[in-house]
């Protein structure tokens, strides 16, 4: 099938490409840089200069193809209400292109504390105002076979979701810190992992469905914590709710969430079964945990 996919050169975008490819889909993919262009096309994809803002190169990558995975998503949490909108934007015109079509739009989402893939999201709020998923699911009364995948922490040897802003901050503050008792966890799963079920779930999905790319349940974050204090020789320390905004920053409000999730109706759904390295594997061997 003819897939256009936003964010194709991105961490998680790049391996849903080389996925696609691999089982004999033809790609199309959002490129916003040369260098990212010739990654795509050396990867056996075609290639659509552009970036979430250029609505017109959406509707028209999204035009050509029999259906669409959006994993494009800027993460710059400086001006993260700017990007929920691009965001919001960019799912409604590939949704005016799909319109009536009965073509599929695979949106990509966060867990956002949802554990089950039958709880519905938080509604969108100051605090945390992305609308990916009811954005796209209301696209679904417009002829547009519109599902979800949520997201949670997702990682390999390079990159570890929320993460690598914590080592930032603990080789900055030179502690490795938690909030609290550091029993909050977070959900996981690996890079490959979390591709193979974005195409399952295009081959398979129905409309309406939200899909959880969850591999383990729930990490904790004293854990986490303490692998990053042990590879970087540092101590591992707890701060109070009260110091977390001043030791973490913007981080700390996702430090203190507790972001466990399942994926036992997605796996039961779609025939998904995670094989990848863990979490804590991955960061005992991060390259960006070296010293």
């Amino acid at each position: 099938m003819r897939v256009f996919v936003t964010g194709a050169t991105g961490f998680v975008g790049s391996s849903v490409v080389q996925e696609l490819i691999n089982a004999g889909h033809e790609v199309l993919g959002l490129a916003r840089s040369e260098a990212g262009a010739q990654a795509l096309a050396a990867a056996g994809a075609r290639v659509r200069r552009g970036s979430l803002e250029d609505l017109e190169t959406l509707r028209s990558g999204a035009a050509w193809s029999e259906g669409v995975i959006h994993t494009a998503f800027n993460h710059d949490f400086s001006k993260f209400a700017a990007n929920c909108e691009a965001d919001r934007c960019g799912i409604e015109a590939l949704g005016a292109a799909l319109a009536g079509s009965d073509r599929l739009l695979l949106v990509t989402s966060g867990t956002g504390g949802s554990r089950t893939e039958d709880e519905p999201p938080a509604p969108p709020s100051p605090a945390y105002p992305r609308s990916s998923e009811a954005t796209a699911m209301a696209l679904n009364s417009r002829g547009v076979r519109a599902s979800v995948v949520r997201l949670p922490q997702v990682h390999d040897l390079d990159k570890q979701g929320l993460i690598p802003y914590a080592i930032a901050i603990a080789r900055q503050k030179g502690v490795s810190a938690y909030v609290g008792d550091g029993l909050n966890c977070y959900a996981a799963v690996h890079r490959l992992d979390a591709a193979r079920l974005y195409r399952l779930a295009f081959e398979k999905g129905t409309a309406g469905a939200r899909y959880h790319a969850i591999a383990e349940e729930g990490i904790p974050l004293r854990e986490i914590a303490g692998v990053i204090g042990r590879r970087l020789k540092i101590p591992v320390v707890s701060k109070t709710p009260g110091e977390a905004a001043g030791h973490f920053g913007w981080l700390a409000h996702f430090v203190g969430l507790d972001l466990r999730a399942s994926s036992a109706k997605t796996q039961e759904q779609l025939g998904w079964h995670p094989t990848g390295p863990g979490l804590i594997q991955d960061l005992n061997e991060a390259h960006n945990l070296e010293p």
